[in-house]
C-alpha cells in the first residue's frame, strides 16, 4: 500500500466553497489511483479552507503527473460552484507535488490538472502529457471564440446571448447588475456580462465594490439635479462642486492653474496622455508658423530656426481626428476640430504652447492663435486642444492601446497556451479581469445608451472611427516603450517623469522576463521550435492587428531576444501602460474645462470675438459634464480585490529559479517605488501614476 497525503485549497473569495461532492484520481508514471471521494465528517471545501485527506493506493504510482478532480451532485442539493486554488500531494517518498487550478468548477464535471512544473511541448515525452495539453487547448478553443467588435478594431471574446452549457453554469451566489444606475438617465445594457465564463468574471468583492459605489454617487447627482440641466454652466467655479469630497493635491492644482500656459504644456509630459508629443525638426507646410509670430515667446537672442535646430520645439498634431462628423447632444449640434499645437521647451524647464491652429488646413478662416492674443481667444484655442486631447486619450491611448489590445493578448493566451506552458504561467496574472472590465467598458462607452452616444461630440460611430484610424497606424515598436521615446525624439527631454518611470518599470519587467525566458528557452531553436508559442503570436497578429503587415507585429518569433521583447511588451501593455493613462483620470478631468468631451460652438474663424459668455456657451452643458465625470469617476477608482504589480498570490511557478526571479522582481519594483516617492517630495505636482504600488497587475478597471 502507498499512502498519499492530499491538501485541497478552496478560494478565499465569498461563495468560493461548495457543498457538492469532490473526488480525486491521481495519475503517475507507474499507474493510476482509483477515484476516491474526499470527505470528512462535517463541512468540506468551505471558503478559504485547506482540507487534508489521505488517499490509499495499491502500489506506488511513481512520479505524479496529472490529477483529476471530479465534481458531482451531493444528494438532493442543487449545483454549487466551487473555486479551487490548488491541490498539493505528498508522495510516500515525501516529495511534494503542486497542482495549480485557480479556476471555477461550475457544473458537474471533471477537471484534469497537471503538475506545476513549467514545460513546453519539447519538454513532454509521455503520450499522456502530450495528449493532455492538446486536449486542454482544444477545449479552450471550443469555448473561447473570437468575435468582430467593430470592423477595423481588435476582435474580442464572443459572449453568447444565451446561458453557457450546464458544465459552465453561472454561479447563483455571485452578484449581478441589471445595468440600471438608480436615478441616472442612462440605462446601460450590460446583461451580456452575466454570460461570461466564471473564470473571466469579477470576484464577489470586486463586483460589489464596483457597482455598489457607482449607484450612490449617481443617485446623489440625480438628487442635486445635475443630470437634468441641459443649460450652460453659469459660473466656472460651480464646476468645482461636482465632486466636493473628491479632492487631491493634483485635482486642486488643476482647478487653480488650468489657464496657465506652463500647466497646459506640463500635461503633455506628465498628464493623462503623455505619449503624443514629439520633437519637431521642421515646421509642417500645413501649419505656416513664422518666426515673426513666435519670436516674442522664444526668449532673447534666438529664433524659431535656431530653436528647431537645438531640439527645443515640439509638436502635438491631432490630424487623426480630422473630418469626423459630430452628433447632437441634448438637442444641440456639437462641433469638432483637429488642431495642431506648437510648443517650446524653454531654459526655465517649462514646456510652453506658442501657436495653435484649429484645423489641418490653413487659410484665412483658420487663424493661428498666439499667447499674445486676447485672453479669451487664447484660452478657448487651448480648450479646443484639450478637447482633442479627450479623444486622443480616451479613444486611443486608453481604450484602444490598453483595454482592447490587452484583451486580444489575453484571449490569444487562453486559446493557445496550456496551463503548464511557461509563458502562460508568466502572463496569466496580467490578464485577470481584463475581459470582464472590457465587457462593462463596451457597455458604458460603446453602445446606443452609453457615454459616447450621450456625452461626446463624435457620438458612438465617430468615437469608434477614431480608434479604427489609430489601429491602422499602430506599430509594434510604438508599444515597445524605449523605442517609442526615441522615435518621438523625447528620450532626453528634462522633467518627463512619465518617461523616467515607465522606463524604470519596463526595464524591471524586461529583467524579470529575461530570467524566466532564458530558464525555459536555452537557445533560439527552442523558441522557433515551440508550436504553441508561434500559434499565440500568429493569432495576435491575425485577431488584434487584423493581419496588417505595416504594423511591424511579428508573425513568428525566432530568437530569445525577440521573445523577451515581445513578452515584456505584452506585460507592460497589460499593466503599466494602462495605469499611466487611467489612474489620474478624475484628477485631471474633474475640472471639466481641462478635458471637455464636447464643444457646442464651432471653432473660431477670427480673432477678437471670444468673451467669457461665448466661452461658457462653448463648453459642455451641465448634464453632459456630469455624465462624463460620473463614468470617469467610476472607471478610474480601482475597486477592492486589487493585486499590485509583482504581487502574485496564485502559485503557478514552483521551480526554485523562477521563484527567485519573482522575488527579485518585487525588490526591484520596491526600489522604483521608493525612488518615485523620494522624487515626488520635491515636486509641486507629484507624478505617481507609475509607482508600482499603484499599478495593477492587469487591466481590471
Amino acid at each position: 500500500m502507498a499512502t498519499y497525503k492530499v491538501k485541497v485549497a478552496t478560494g478565499t473569495d465569498f461563495f468560493s466553497g461548495t457543498l457538492d461532492s469532490i473526488s480525486l484520481t491521481i495519475v503517475g508514471t507507474q499507474g493510476e489511483s482509483h477515484k476516491q471521494l474526499l470527505n470528512h465528517f462535517g463541512r468540506d471545501f468551505a471558503t478559504g479552507a485547506v482540507d487534508e485527506y489521505t488517499v490509499q493506493c495499491q502500489q506506488d504510482l511513481g512520479e505524479l503527473i496529472i490529477i483529476r478532480l471530479h465534481k458531482e451532485p451531493h444528494s438532493f442539493l442543487p449545483k454549487d460552484p466551487w473555486y479551487c486554488n490548488y491541490v498539493q500531494i505528498c508522495a510516500p517518498n515525501c516529495r511534494v507535488y503542486h497542482f495549480p487550478a485557480y479556476q471555477w468548477m461550475d457544473g458537474y464535471e471533471t477537471l484534469a490538472l497537471r503538475e506545476a512544473t513549467g514545460k513546453t511541448t519539447a519538454d513532454d515525452t509521455l503520450p499522456i502529457l502530450l495528449e493532455h495539453r492538446q486536449e486542454e487547448i482544444r477545449a479552450k478553443k471550443d469555448f473561447y471564440h473570437w468575435r468582430v467588435f467593430v470592423p477595423g478594431l481588435p476582435n474580442y471574446v464572443d459572449i453568447p446571448s444565451y446561458h453557457p452549457p450546464a458544465r459552465r453554469c453561472r454561479n447563483p451566489n455571485r452578484p449581478e447588475w441589471n445595468g440600471y444606475i438608480p436615478g441616472f438617465p442612462i440605462l446601460i445594457n450590460i446583461k451580456a456580462t452575466r454570460f461570461l465564463n466564471s473564470n473571466l468574471r469579477f470576484s464577489f468583492v470586486k463586483t460589489a465594490s464596483f457597482f455598489y459605489r457607482l449607484g450612490p454617487m449617481a443617485l446623489a447627482f440625480k438628487l442635486r439635479g445635475l443630470v437634468d440641466r441641459k443649460r450652460s454652466w453659469k459660473r466656472l467655479k460651480d464646476i468645482r462642486n461636482i465632486f466636493p469630497a473628491t479632492k487631491t493635491v493634483v485635482s486642486e492644482y488643476v482647478a487653480e492653474h488650468w489657464m496657465e500656459d506652463s500647466f497646459f504644456g506640463y500635461q503633455y509630459l506628465n498628464g493623462l496622455n503623455p505619449g503624443l508629443i514629439r520633437r519637431c525638426t521642421q515646421i509642417p507646410d500645413k501649419f505656416p508658423v513664422t518666426d515673426e509670430m513666435v519670436a516674442p515667446f522664444l526668449g532673447e537672442g534666438t529664433c524659431l530656426q535656431a530653436e528647431l535646430e537645438k531640439g527645443n520645439i515640439y509638436l502635438a498634431d491631432y490630424r487623426i481626428l480630422e473630418g469626423i462628423p459630430t452628433v447632437e447632444l441634448n438637442g444641440h449640434k456639437q462641433h469638432h476640430c483637429a488642431p495642431i499645437c506648437l510648443l517650446h521647451f524653454g531654459p526655465d524647464g517649462n514646456m510652453m504652447p506658442i501657436a495653435i491652429q484649429l484645423s489641418q488646413t490653413p487659410g484665412p478662416d483658420c487663424p493661428i492663435f498666439l499667447p499674445n492674443d486676447s485672453e479669451w481667444d487664447w484660452l478657448l484655442a487651448k480648450t479646443w486642444v484639450r478637447y482633442a486631447e479627450f479623444y486622443s486619450h480616451e479613444a486611443i491611448a486608453h481604450l484602444l492601446e490598453s483595454h482592447l489590445i490587452g484583451e486580444a493578448f489575453c484571449l490569444a493566451l487562453l486559446r493557445n497556451l496550456p496551463m503548464c506552458h511557461p509563458l502562460y504561467k508568466l502572463l496569466i496574472p496580467h490578464t485577470r479581469y481584463n475581459v470582464q472590465i472590457n465587457s462593462i467598458g463596451r457597455a458604458l462607452l460603446l453602445n446606443k445608451g452609453g457615454l459616447s452616444a450621450r456625452a461626446m461630440s463624435l457620438g458612438l460611430e465617430g468615437f469608434a472611427q477614431v480608434m479604427v484610424r489609430a489601429l491602422s497606424e499602430l506599430t509594434y515598436k510604438s508599444l515597445c516603450i524605449p523605442n517609442d521615446f526615441v522615435e518621438r525624439g523625447v528620450q532626453d527631454l528634462p522633467g518627463y517623469y512619465f518617461r523616467d518611470d515607465s522606463l524604470a518599470v519596463w526595464y524591471a519587467m524586461e529583467r524579470y522576463v529575461t530570467e524566466i525566458i532564458t530558464y525555459y528557452y536555452p537557445n533560439d531553436a527552442a523558441v522557433e521550435g515551440d508550436p504553441e508559442l508561434q500559434c499565440w503570436v500568429q493569432e495576435i497578429f491575425k485577431e488584434c492587428l487584423l493581419e496588417r503587415e505595416s504594423s511591424g507585429f511579428p508573425t513568428c518569433l525566432r530568437t530569445v531576444p525577440e521573445l523577451i521583447e515581445y513578452v515584456t511588451m505584452v506585460m507592460y501593455t497589460c499593466s503599466a501602460r494602462h495605469a499611466a493613462v487611467n489612474t489620474g483620470q478624475l484628477e485631471f478631468t474633474s475640472w471639466m474645462p481641462n478635458f471637455p468631451s464636447s464643444m457646442r460652438n464651432p471653432p473660431m474663424q477670427a480673432k477678437g470675438l471670444t468673451t467669457l459668455q461665448t466661452y461658457m456657451d462653448t463648453l459642455p452643458d451641465v448634464k453632459t459634464t456630469c455624465i462624463v465625470l460620473l463614468v470617469l469617476w467610476t472607471l478610474c477608482r480601482e475597486p477592492d480585490d486589487r493585486r499590485p504589480l509583482g504581487h502574485f498570490p496564485d502559485i503557478h511557478f514552483v521551480e526554485e529559479a523562477p521563484r527567485r526571479s519573482i522575488e527579485a522582481f518585487r525588490q526591484n519594483l520596491a526600489q522604483i517605488s521608493h525612488n518615485i516617492r523620494q522624487r515626488n517630495k520635491c515636486l509641486t505636482i507629484p507624478y505617481y501614476y507609475l509607482d508600482p504600488v499603484l499599478i495593477e497587475n492587469s487591466i481590471s478597471i
